[in-house]
């Protein structure tokens, strides 16, 4: 069993900025991980926003607290607490910050 906490130096240590807007941390990833390819925390501040991109993997992104406007393609949807979007390979997707607290968001991606 592995359990990991996200002030644990491992996780402190991937720190990184993602797609220029939030500041994210790999909680746990393919150090240890055997079937996904990483479970990651995000976090991002109001009006800031992760660029589109595209990844060669399946997403999922999960709103732990705050507010945005999440794309995927060609569709925009307001995102709040609770809600978990789905991101197919190969799909352009974007968050904006559209509240005034920072947005926390655990991603979880497959194998690439």
């Amino acid at each position: 069993m592995i359990v990991r906490n996200i002030n644990d130096k491992e996780v402190l240590e991937t720190t990184y900025r993602a797609h220029g807007g939030a500041i994210a941390q790999m909680v746990l990833d393919r150090r240890t991980l055997q079937e996904l390819g990483f479970l990651a925390i995000a976090r991002l501040e109001p009006g800031k926003e992760i660029e589109s991109h595209v990844d060669p993997m399946e997403e999922i992104y999960f709103v732990a607290s705050g507010t945005g406007v999440m794309r995927v393609d060609n569709e925009e949807r307001q995102v709040n607490p609770g809600d978990a979007t789905w991101i197919p390979t190969g799909a352009a997707h974007s968050l904006l910050n559209n509240g005034t607290e920072i947005l926390v968001i655990l991603v979880v991606a497959s194998m690439w």
